[in-house]
């Protein structure tokens, strides 16, 4: 298939064209607010509240089918995911605060509990074979093939919400990544700030949980992040790098596993994504593996030279002498 047929499919294939804008929308997203996860050392956190996010899930599913049925019950589906990460996040923050636990091991025991609770009630519905229950699989493992307009539609309204707290609060949450000491010393309410900051991050995974699942979200939360960091050392150049890799991580998987039969969506994007890490370790300028390599080679004859003359200039003064 030539790249004009790609090009035509992603103009005139509605399926495509629903596909790649949604699941572009979701890598943008979650590419630029994933820079301040990986920056805070907290990449690891959107595994953990995609993970959790299964419990508000199930939650919301049981309680829509009680109150109105399957239609209601994939209607609550997203905002119960939100719910249900938001309340992992919370826990997290009783536990440090409350308790001598450190916040890694009280990660550890949020996944534990929030994502046990909701496979254990994802397998409890399955049982009682509630009308519409096998959509849970496509928020479990993503299923972006199967995104409708209504999808689309509600993806780009959270990523709005998203993007324009982000452009809002850029520079507070410039402040409070780099120097959280400085901007309390100036007065800024550091514990809301970060509350506003986990907010929207938690926000950016739930939107893309129907395009790559819950297990394999966090790789759209870290991956484009990592990648652009490895190309600029400026916050506001790794933002738009990261939403760049992360529009491309999108697209390039929806189109692939259009293209190539039997490939679902949400891994393709995934893998898609770490080969766009794994090209940048490679040959970014500076910090490639590349670039790394030739600047060592470089100092090396630069160090034998200086060596070198240093030698002669010694034998130069002793036979002088």
């Amino acid at each position: 298939m030539t790249p004009g047929d790609v090009l035509s499919m992603l103009i005139f294939d509605h399926t495509l064209r629903t596909v790649s804008i949604g699941s572009g929308l979701v890598g943008v997203v979650a590419g630029a607010l994933g820079c301040f996860a990986y920056l805070r050392k907290q990449g690891m956190m959107g595994a953990i509240v995609a993970h959790s996010s299964l419990f508000g899930i199930t939650v919301a599913f049981l309680i829509g089918s009680a109150a109105g049925g399957a239609a209601l019950a994939e209607r609550l589906i997203l905002p119960g995911a939100l719910v249900g990460g938001t309340l992992c996040m919370a826990f997290v923050s009783l536990v440090v605060h409350t308790t001598r636990i450190k916040t890694d091991t009280a990660m550890g025991v949020s996944v534990a509990l929030f994502f046990g609770t909701g496979i254990a009630l994802l397998r409890m519905i399955q049982s009682m074979s509630l009308p519409g229950h096998r959509v849970l699989r496509d928020y479990l493992f993503g299923q972006a093939a199967t995104m409708t307009r209504v999808d689309l539609q509600t993806i780009a309204l959270f990523s709005g919400i998203a993007v324009v707290v982000l452009l809002v609060s850029w520079k507070e949450f410039k402040l409070h990544t780099f120097d959280p000491g400085f901007a309390a010393s100036i007065g800024y309410p550091m514990h809301r700030m970060d509350q506003v900051l986990l907010a929207v991050i938690v926000l950016a995974i739930v939107i893309g949980l129907r395009t790559v699942g819950v297990i394999l979200m966090v790789s759209l939360l870290v991956c484009p992040a990592a990648a652009a960091r490895q190309w600029t050392k400026r916050l506001s150049h790794m933002a738009l790098l990261a939403s760049f890799f992360g529009l491309l991580s999108g697209v390039l998987g929806a189109v692939l596993s259009a293209v190539v039969s039997n490939l679902p969506t949400g891994p393709v994007i995934s893998l898609t994504a770490t080969m766009i890490v794994l090209i940048s370790l490679v040959i970014a300028p500076r910090r490639g593996v590349v670039a790394r390599s030739l600047q060592r080679s470089v100092n090396r004859r630069r160090f034998a030279q200086l060596l070198t003359a240093e030698q002669a200039t010694s034998a130069d003064h002793r036979s002088r002498s």
